[in-house]
């Protein structure tokens, strides 16, 4: 097995995300988010291109909803028109968010373009200098849910060639996501394969080397749940050797960023502290949707919060960052170190406290709270149903805020 080959896997592309709970951020920034996905397809094509790839893998999720938009699909068909143009072949197959009986499309990709549009697995062979030298195996999901160990189909033939594995599925063991398709490590290190190009998961993560068992995470971040770079692998196969290189390919990133606002005995100070910290980062890596966790050893954060002066801070600070092409935009801020009492503690306790903290584990629906406003003739006109972020965000400085009122003395 002489033949050099080298690709692109890439997974979770979810095209034209429709960025649920980030709707109420300025035109300029909402005009970027929903741009963003086909902005990392572009960096994609041009990679592919750049690096004289021999084919690129998209293991599921090419869509964000197996309701494509038209847009979406034709941006798709103009992205592999593009690679065909330089004899990059593609091979997709499609996961629980774009399954196929839902499509409303026909796609009318170029003959570069191999759809596995079966459920059941099958392999394409890829021919390179007039002979066969790998053959991509996979499958797409007919159905939202697939719950077979779908491994267990991926039998390689006996021919003397790379033999690659494209599965969209999860660890059995994987409690933080939904699982489909589930398999164990093992089921994939028992086969003979010389690459597992995996998807589904959106955190990038190598499970396993010799060979390669690889989640390439997702090509743009959708949420704060989601932060840093975000993009794909460049693989290179040659006589059992392997190389791995992961490129990032998003245009704005999510960032968490930690504020100790021990020294700044004025709001002011802790204006310009947030506004230098959020301007390095920016600068550093682009277009920036941060997170802020706020912490200090002095009892000045809470006070400043429930005074409105930190909403001020941010919201200053976010009118004055959007002029550039590397903005920064700070969705929301929490605050730490409110208390010296350690929580986990606290809820073993068989006491007043103990039992709060335990009463928000339980799972509480903030719109039932909240439903004489939401039904309000006028307020109903402007505002949305929380996200389940939106909601743990809520319960979280409830949380924090309880804790501090009762234990600052």
């Amino acid at each position: 097995m002489n033949d050099k080959i080298s690709f692109i896997h890439c997974a979770d592309l979810h095209l034209d995300s429709p960025f649920i709970g980030l709707s109420h951020v300025s035109d300029r920034i909402f005009t970027d988010l929903r741009k963003s996905t086909f902005n990392a397809l572009n960096s994609l094509v041009n990679l592919a291109i750049e690096k004289k790839v021999d084919f690129v893998l998209m293991v599921g999720d090419l869509f964000d909803s197996e309701q494509q938009s038209l847009k979406a699909v034709i941006r798709l068909q103009k992205a592999f028109e593009q690679l065909n143009k330089h004899n990059i072949q593609v091979y997709i197959s499609f996961g629980n968010h774009d399954f196929l009986d839902g499509r409303q499309f026909d796609f009318n990709y170029p003959d570069n373009v191999h759809l596995f549009e079966e459920e059941s697995v099958r392999h394409f062979p890829f021919n390179k200098n007039g002979k066969t030298v790998a053959n991509i195996y996979g499958f797409s999901y007919k159905q939202r849910a697939v719950t077979d160990n779908k491994s267990l189909e991926f039998n390689p033939t006996g021919e003397d060639i790379y033999h690659i594995g494209m599965l969209h599925g999860s660890l059995s063991s994987n409690t933080d996501h939904d699982v489909y398709a589930p398999f164990q490590l093992n089921d994939l290190t028992n086969k003979n394969f010389d690459y597992w190009a995996l998807g589904h998961i959106h955190k990038r993560q190598v499970l396993r080397e010799n060979p390669y068992i690889v989640y390439p995470g997702n090509t743009q971040g959708r949420s704060s749940k989601e932060s840093g770079e975000k993009g794909c692998y460049f693989v290179e196969l040659e006589n059992g050797q392997q190389s791995l290189e992961f490129y990032p390919l998003q245009r704005l990133r999510f960032e968490d960023l930690e504020v100790d606002a021990s020294l700044c005995e004025q709001p002011q100070q802790l204006e310009s502290l947030i506004e230098e910290m959020v301007s390095n980062n920016s600068n550093k890596i682009g277009a920036t949707i941060v997170t802020l966790l706020l912490s200090s050893n002095s009892s000045n954060l809470v006070e400043w919060h429930q005074a409105g002066f930190l909403d001020d801070i941010i919201d200053y600070i976010n009118e004055s960052n959007l002029d550039t092409e590397s903005w920064a935009f700070i969705r929301s801020y929490s605050l730490e170190k409110q208390t010296k009492a350690d929580k986990l503690e606290l809820k073993k306790g068989q006491h007043f406290l103990g039992e709060l903290l335990r009463q928000f584990e339980n799972q509480v629906d903030i719109e039932e709270y909240v439903e004489p406003l939401m039904q309000h003739r006028q307020a109903r006109k402007l505002l949305k149903s929380f996200t389940e972020e939106e909601q743990q965000q809520i319960l979280k400085e409830a949380e924090d805020l309880l804790l501090y009122q009762l234990l600052k003395e």
